[in-house]
C-alpha cells in the first residue's frame, strides 16, 4: 500500500493538495473520496490514516481531500497567475466549495473509477450536502458519506456581538482581506471575510439540531448515501443520535439512506479510528 501527492487545480487556479492512498499503485474500481474541514489535516485527524490503509486492504483506494481550510495556513500555487499563493482557513470563502469539490471529482473522473463515494467530515460533510443539493449527476458521485456533520450554531455560540460588530464593520467599509484583531471562535486567527461567511453566510450553515430550521439544501439531495457520527459528538447539544436522524428525515431519499453510529467516541473518533474504519469499509462494500 502506498500514499500519493495529488495536486488539483481548481476553476479559479488555485492547486489543492491532497493524498491518494492506492494498494501497489494498482487502481480500484472504487474510490471513497473524503473531504476535509477546517483544520482537518493528518495531525487533528489521524483517522485518515486509518481510513486509506484500511479500505486498500480491501481492494479500495482513499482520497484525504485537503481543501482550503485543512490548516490555518498552506503554501500552494495558481495556475492561472503562475505565482506561489498561500491559502488557508484564515482567507477561505465558503463560494469555493463547490469548484474544490469538482477538483478532485475530475480527478477522479479522469482515472475511471466506476464507484465514486463523495464523503466529507465535519465543515468537508457541509460542504457535500450543498455540492449534492444542486449536483444530481449519480455517473459522476455514486453515494454520499456525511461524517459527523459541523452545526455552525454550535460554533457561533462564542462569538460576542462585540466582535460581530467587528466582523459587519470591516467588511461595510471595504475592509473584508484585513486580519482580525482576535482570534475567530476562539482559535482561528481570519480575515473579516472569511468571519463574515461563517457569521452570515447560508452556503454551508445546512444542518441544525432543530427540526423547523432550514434544511433546503438538504432537502434537494437526490443521492442515497449514509451518514455517521461519535455518539460522544459534542457539537450536537448533546444528542448525537438525533442530530443526525433530523438531518437524514430531511433528504428525500431517507428511507435508503443507512445512519451509522460508532459508541464512545466523538467528533474526531478517538481510540475508535480503526471501528470506524472497518464500518465504512463495511458500508462501501455492501454498495459495490
Amino acid at each position: 500500500m502506498s500514499a500519493y501527492r495529488l495536486s488539483v487545480p481548481t476553476q479559479r487556479g488555485s492547486v489543492l493538495n491532497g493524498v491518494l492512498f492506492r494498494p501497489d499503485n494498482v487502481k480500484a474500481k472504487t474510490v471513497l473520496i473524503s473531504i476535509t474541514g477546517i483544520h482537518g489535516n493528518f495531525y487533528s485527524n489521524p483517522f485518515y490514516y486509518n481510513f486509506g490503509d484500511t479500505l486498500n486492504a480491501g481492494g479500495m483506494d482513499f482520497i484525504y481531500a485537503q481543501t482550503n481550510d485543512a490548516f490555518n495556513r498552506i503554501d500552494t500555487f495558481n495556475v492561472r497567475t503562475g505565482k506561489p499563493e498561500v491559502i488557508g482557513s484564515y482567507n477561505e470563502y465558503f463560494s469555493y466549495t463547490d469548484e474544490d469539490i469538482d477538483a478532485y471529482l475530475d480527478f477522479a473522473q479522469s482515472e475511471g473509477y466506476k464507484n465514486v463515494i463523495l464523503a466529507g467530515h465535519s465543515l468537508g460533510a457541509n460542504k457535500v450536502i450543498h455540492y449534492l443539493s444542486g449536483h444530481h449527476d449519480t455517473e459522476r458521485v455514486s453515494h454520499f458519506l456525511l461524517l459527523s456533520p459541523a452545526n455552525l450554531e454550535w460554533l457561533m455560540k462564542g462569538v460576542t456581538e462585540r466582535e460581530k460588530s467587528i466582523v459587519s464593520s470591516r467588511v461595510a467599509e471595504g475592509r473584508g482581506k484585513d486580519m482580525l484583531p482576535f482570534q475567530f471562535m476562539g482559535w482561528v486567527p481570519c480575515i473579516a471575510d472569511t468571519a463574515n461567511d461563517w457569521l452570515f453566510s447560508d452556503t454551508l450553515n445546512n444542518v441544525h439540531v432543530e427540526s423547523d430550521k432550514d434544511f433546503s439544501q438538504a432537502e434537494r439531495i437526490t443521492h442515497t448515501g449514509a451518514l455517521l457520527i461519535g455518539t460522544y459528538d459534542n457539537f450536537t447539544y448533546g444528542n448525537p443520535a438525533g442530530f443526525l436522524s433530523n438531518i437524514n428525515e430531511h433528504i428525500p431519499t431517507a428511507g435508503e439512506n443507512k445512519l451509522i453510529f460508532i459508541e464512545g467516541t466523538g467528533h474526531t473518533y478517538q481510540r475508535k479510528e480503526q471501528e470506524t474504519a472497518d464500518r465504512i469499509l463495511e458500508l462501501l462494500r455492501g454498495w459495490e
